[in-house]
This record gives structure tokens, sequence and C-alpha cells, in this order.
């Protein structure tokens, strides 16, 4: 009999201000702003045509406020891990790349060339984020053979996870995941087996019904899409090789 493998939903907690101004929030405690506060609705909405069996999600506020719509959703209670939480990025919480560099100089330089040799001033060490949300995440696993988890996180945190589970380089994590966009979802299948790793499904799904234009009427279909969805989420293509972003620039992770 083949053991059975775990399905990980991995959402990036919905917007705060900080994040709408790409500031660092990492560990400070920011609260999601409306746009937030929607696409936490919005989750809640997904779940209820997603089912999954378990809710879990980092401790600080911006998480738990993504997290509680779809766990209400679901009837069931989230489980908070402290090890789900975002980097601390030190001195640069609260600013932007450039007005760190600014204090910093040479500080943005630095971190864009290597994020996991050099972390913004004073940040947490990436490679024991990696570990520690790593760890978490495979747990999480463990503990539901044969089910669903949504996990509510943080972009950095995620980023640096799926790479080192993923077998990527730390130092390239900026470049391959660009970032996980807010309130979208991101699906692992893991295996049973500790020692393999696991499947990438799928990065930044949005969560709302997309509304179709009739190219024969340009008008859209009968059934509307829902006034609290939020704006569309970029979606993109799976990981491939370190190169520059094409799309578009990187704001501050978290």
């Amino acid at each position: 009999m083949i053991p059975a493998h775990t399905e990980l939903s991995l959402v990036r907690h919905g917007r705060t201000v900080w994040h709408a101004e790409n500031r660092y929030a990492g560990s400070s405690d920011i609260p999601l702003d409306r746009t937030g506060r929607d696409q936490a609705r919005a989750l809640a909405l997904w779940v209820g045509e997603h089912p999954h069996d378990a809710v879990a999600c980092s401790p600080l506020g911006r998480a738990r406020a993504t997290a509680l719509p779809a766990a209400a959703a679901l009837g069931v209670e989230p489980v908070v891990l402290r090890d789900l939480s975002e980097a601390d990025f030190g001195l640069a919480e609260g600013l932007t790349l450039a007005e760190t560099d600014a204090r910093h100089p040479g500080a943005a330089h630095a971190f864009r060339a290597d994020p996991a040799a050099h972390p913004l001033p004073g940040a947490e060490d990436p490679a024991a984020v990696a570990d520690r949300v790593r760890a978490a995440l495979r747990s999480l696993a463990d503990g539901h053979p044969g089910r669903r988890v949504l996990v509510v996180a943080h972009n950095t945190a995620l980023r640096l996870a799926l790479c080192s589970w993923l077998g990527i380089p730390l130092a390239h994590y900026r470049r391959v995941l660009p970032r996980l966009d807010n309130g979208a979802v991101t699906r692992l299948r893991v295996p049973a087996d500790p020692a393999e790793p696991p499947a990438l499904l799928a990065l930044n799904l949005p969560t709302r019904r997309e509304t179709r234009t009739d190219p024969r009427t340009h008008a859209s279909p009968a059934a509307p899409r829902r006034p609290s969805d939020p704006a569309h989420p970029q979606t993109s293509a799976p990981p491939a090789r370190p190169g520059p972003d094409t799309r578009r620039a990187p704001g501050p992770s978290d």
C-alpha cells in the first residue's frame, strides 16, 4: 500500500498598509487594510468550493485575520504555529528598500546580489527562517496524512521554505520566486517519506472567480463576479532557472 500524501495550500496573508507602500513588515504586527480584508473574505469563499481538513497560520495578526474567515467557513479552529512567522527584517522593518539603503549605504545592493549571504541590516538569518518554516510545514504534513491543509503565512518565510524544500539555492529566492501574491494560493503535494521533496502543483492561484467576456458580444456572462472579490492577483508559472524578473520589480518581501 502506497502511503498517502498530504496537500498543503500555502497562502500569503492579505495586504496591509505597509505592503501597499512597499514597506517591510516582517515581525511587526501590522493589520490588514481594506483590500487585505477583502482578500481574506475571498479566501473564505474559495475554501467553500475547495474544502480543506485543517487550517494553520502564523501568530502575526495579519495572518490570523486572513485565516479566521476561511477556518470559520470550514468549521475548524486554526492552529497557530510560531514557526510560520515572517522573517524579522531587523533595521529595515517599516522601511522601503530605498529608505533602508539611504540609512545603511550599500545594504540594498548587497541584498539584491545575494539575500542569503547579505540579509538586510540586523535581519534574521534566511537559512534559519527556511529551516523553521520548512520544519513546520513538514510537521503539518506528517500530522495530516491523506488530508488537505490550508496554511496562511508570509511572503519571504514561505519563499525561503519553498526554495529549501525544492532544492533551490536560497541565494536565488528573490529571482526564482519574485513574490507570492497577497491572498493567492500555492499548492504542494507532500510525500509521506520525509526524504522525498514535495511536488509544486500550482503557484499564485487567484481565489476569486474570473469574469470572462464573450468575444461575440463583448459582454460578460450572466453570472457576475462576487462584489467582495479582490483585484485579480497575477498568476505565474512554476519556478524557472534563476534570472532577472521580467514581470515586475519585486517589492519588499513582507
